[in-house]
């Protein structure tokens, strides 16, 4: 690959550094891209001087510790607006001058970042590809005979070929985590809503995402936190639960992961083994691998297509289509020739199908932290899709096209290279607002994979110094609450699932406090006398943790409890006023212990 390193970590210390400036080093990128576009088509319009010395001129004014993204070079794909610079879609018929900027670009730019172009894409951004667009066709950045990926096709090349730290991409049906896969690239499709789509060019508007596509986890990990706020001008935009905060992107150790019991590899020689190696390095990290089955999100990611969300895809370019047919490639038509036929009938068919789906998909999800998929059976190339336009391309979104129907989370993710040389990747899914703990899980898989990021440079490969979180909460329990014990239902009632049975670390106490159910007092003690108490560790989701602490009487509480392994989670703890007089059980290890001694088992305790 070639040498440079854009990232934002290294080119704030190179302007702290006094080693570049701002100015220098956007001029030129922009020399760069105008260099390598008539090979790779990367994009539709590089800013020029005039265009990008407002941005420029505006940093000179500011203090670079005031900015988190001071001086960042980014990329727009050309169907999010830039105020002053036309948004075509891939269409130039469609072609309009936005007068403001989409309000993910203006929050970009208020942090500091510096556009600096419009990126190529599949027209209307329908298609994985990249090489639907009549501004030329995205080949990857790594093999000539293989495509860049699509529709944010430029996006990714901005990023991989070294014009930018980040680019922005949507993604509707795998139009992020495609390209991402195919040119060695982590690509973010957040939680439908978590970034605003006001000033998007729509797809599916119901359906559709902006991307984050950027050399690392991390770098990813810090714009989603920076720019993952509600926005009054997009009424479809959410709220970020604090779970899902930067705090929740940290180190992960313990996790059960789904694998489909039946992958489609489409004949690929090499995707099964390179697969099989990310399943075994998840697996070295801590996680538990579950088979999960994959048949009823395959069957959800057919509706895209398949069914009446190609009509919502016709609400864009079908006017366009109507008035001017060769305004629009001939692949796009083919592709929503059917939805003028579709009917309210079928839509609402169709939505009650999904939902059935959601809910059989749901109950997987629940059961696991997130699934592993790789990003595409395999790698179509250029050839292929030259002689069938349709087919290579629909292979392409097996494993993504189902994620916004279903309001799922992704990340895709680095997993290694073919024999070809031709980047490869997996996915990572999850429940949505779990963007957080699945960047910290992209992370830890590109620790432990070491591959070199986009322009040769080392991976950093530094722990990060918090424990990762998602939408689910630990909590500690060490009586009544246990496994088939009176308080029990509880946990159960409120989504609760046992994670495992451990100890505690070996300084606490324990103690029988006397009520209505017989239950523990655990203390932690620092002059000694304590030991290594028995203890489980169930998961709750989180808008269940407050209720749950609400109903637990004086003197328990919840605090935070220490485990044998070192780790610190949420757990019962008692205030020393209910321990007195209570007697210490410390020497039995555990609750179970003591109420088998006491009453001759478990059963009769209970």
């Amino acid at each position: 690959m070639p040498s440079f390193d854009l990232r934002m970590s290294t080119l704030r210390a190179a302007y702290r550094a006094k080693e570049t400036t701002p100015r220098k080093l956007i001029g030129e990128l922009l020399a760069k891209a105008a260099e390598l576009n008539p090979e790779f088509h990367l994009f539709i319009h590089v800013l020029n001087e005039d265009e990008v010395a407002p941005y420029l001129d505006t940093l000179e004014t500011q203090d670079i510790d005031a900015l988190p993204l001071y001086g960042i070079p980014f990329a727009i794909k050309d169907n999010i607006d830039l105020a002053g610079i036309p948004t075509t879609a891939a269409c130039p018929a469609f072609a309009y001058v936005p007068t403001e900027s989409a309000t993910l670009v203006a929050q970009l730019i208020s942090l500091g970042a510096v556009p600096i172009g419009k990126t190529n894409l599949d027209q209307f951004a329908t298609g994985l590809n990249g090489t639907r667009s009549p501004y030329g066709k995205c080949r990857n950045s790594v093999h000539p005979d293989f495509p860049a990926g699509g529709s944010s096709a430029g996006s990714s090349l901005a990023v991989a070929l070294g014009v930018a730290s980040f680019a922005l991409g949507t993604d509707t049906a795998g139009s992020g985590r495609v390209p991402a896969a195919l040119n060695h690239l982590v690509g973010l499709k957040g939680t439908k809503g978590l970034l605003s789509t006001a000033g998007v060019v729509p797809a599916c508007r119901t359906l559709d995402c902006v991307t984050y596509l950027t050399a690392t986890a991390r770098e990813a990990s810090e714009l989603l936190a920076l720019t993952a706020k509600q926005d009054p001008r997009d009424p479809y935009s959410r709220v970020n639960p604090h779970f899902n905060d930067a705090s929740a992107f940290g180190e992960v150790s313990t996790f059960r992961f789904g694998v489909p019991s039946t992958l489609e590899f489409a004949g690929c020689p090499e995707s099964p083994a390179l697969f099989n190696d990310a399943h075994k390095t998840l697996e070295a990290a801590g996680g538990t691998a579950v088979e999960i089955d994959f048949a009823p999100f395959a069957e959800a990611a057919r509706l895209l297509y398949e069914g009446p969300w190609v009509a919502e895809r016709y609400s864009v370019a079908g006017a366009l289509m109507e008035t001017q047919p060769d305004a629009v490639l001939p692949v796009i038509r083919d592709v929503l020739a059917k939805a003028p036929g579709t009917t309210a009938v079928d839509a609402f068919r169709a939505q009650y199908r999904l939902q059935a789906l959601k809910r059989a998909c749901d109950a997987v999800m629940a059961e696991v932290d997130f699934v592993l998929t790789p990003s595409f059976p395999r790698p179509v190339t250029l050839a292929e899709l030259e002689a069938d336009p349709i087919g290579p391309n629909s292979l392409l979104g097996y494993y993504t096209n189902f994620m916004n129907l279903l309001d799922y989370a992704a990340v895709a993710t680095p997993a290694g290279f073919m024999a070809n040389g031709l980047p490869w990747g997996i996915t990572v899914f999850g429940r949505p607002f779990t963007d957080q703990y699945l960047l910290s899980i992209a992370d830890r898989l590109q620790r432990m994979f070491a591959f070199p990021v986009v322009g040769g440079s080392a991976p950093d490969l530094k722990p990060l110094p918090r424990q990762a979180r998602s939408d689910r909460a630990r909590v500690v329990v060490c009586g009544a609450h246990m496994e088939g014990l009176p308080l029990n239902w509880q946990l159960l009632q409120r989504g609760g699932r046992l994670v495992e049975r451990t100890l505690s670390a070996p300084c606490y106490q324990l103690f029988a406090i006397e009520g209505i159910v017989a239950r523990p007092g655990m203390a932690r003690v620092s002059n000694g006398g304590g030991a290594a108490i028995e203890v489980e560790v169930w998961e709750l989701p989180s808008a269940e943790l407050g209720s749950f602490l609400t109903g637990i009487p004086a003197p328990l509480g919840l605090g935070k409890v220490e485990l044998s392994d070192g780790r610190w989670e949420i757990g019962f703890i008692c205030d020393a006023f209910g321990l007195e007089g209570m007697r210490e059980i410390t020497s039995f290890g555990g609750w179970r212990r003591w109420i088998a001694a006491a009453s001759g088992s478990v059963a009769n305790a209970s």
